[in-house]
């Protein structure tokens, strides 16, 4: 069936059903960034740095919100993502960075 087949009920419902992907891939992804973000507190603590890396969340949060740039995406709206993802990550961090 061609797509100007469908009913807009059943567009809508397509639409909908690829959203419903899309957020299964991004919590996935987001999963992974927090198995890496252990990975990295271990690291840290490996090395005896501290898990509150201030210049470093700043350069990833603007590396963002230029990548949202290129893309048509809200900028702001991808500083808020990743500055609370990053939230979650340093708690991650100081999970794994804890004592030896």
């Amino acid at each position: 069936m061609a797509r100007d087949d469908l009913s807009e009920g059943e567009r809508l419902e397509t639409l909908r059903q690829a959203i419903e992907r899309l957020d299964e891939e991004l919590i996935d992804l987001l999963a992974r960034r927090l198995a890496l973000a252990a990975e990295i507190g271990r690291a840290k603590r490996r090395l005896g740095l501290p898990v509150l890396d201030p210049a470093r969340e700043a350069e990833v949060v603007r590396r963002g919100a230029g990548l949202a740039r290129e893309r048509g995406v809200d900028p702001e709206l991808v500083r808020d993502l990743l500055w609370r993802i990053i939230a979650q990550a340093r708690v991650v961090q100081d999970r794994e960075a804890g004592p030896p």
